[in-house]
């Protein structure tokens, strides 16, 4: 089985370009109720995944920064404190895997990095759980 099977392609996911605000992106997170959303930059390439705690983080770290200025702020300048590692399009089933263990979602790139959409833990577990035979 090829991990395209699992693919939630990009026209159907919620993400955030790195150019946004901060006021933007949490109207994003709250829209979607997601707790964490995929960062893609102006050429389309995934740069990482924002989530809820870096936005409490940069508010709370940010001398004067408050709900009002939060328009003020790019996506890009907020520190983000979980790596949300991609994988290939093409990569081994086992690698895609490895990397749900420990992540909501498992972005998909092409060879130059372009998202493609992400993969769901959820989607992972709800196959198995459908195939498993004793």
């Amino acid at each position: 089985m090829e991990i395209s099977a699992f693919l939630l392609p990009k026209d159907q996911v919620a993400f955030i370009t790195s150019s946004i605000s901060m006021l933007e992106a949490m109207q994003q997170l709250e829209q979607h109720y997601y707790s964490a959303i995929p960062i893609i930059d102006e050429n389309n390439k995934y740069v990482g995944t924002l989530a809820e705690g870096d936005l409490l983080w940069k508010l709370k770290n940010t001398e004067g920064l408050s709900f009002e200025n939060m328009g003020q702020v790019k996506v890009s300048d907020i520190q983000r404190h979980v790596h949300n590692e991609s994988v290939e399009i093409n990569a081994q089933m086992e690698d895609m895997l490895t990397l749900a263990a420990d992540q909501n979602f498992v972005p998909v790139v092409d060879s130059t990095g372009v998202f493609l959409g992400i993969i769901r833990r959820k989607d992972i577990i709800e196959y198995y759980t459908r195939n498993i035979t004793d």
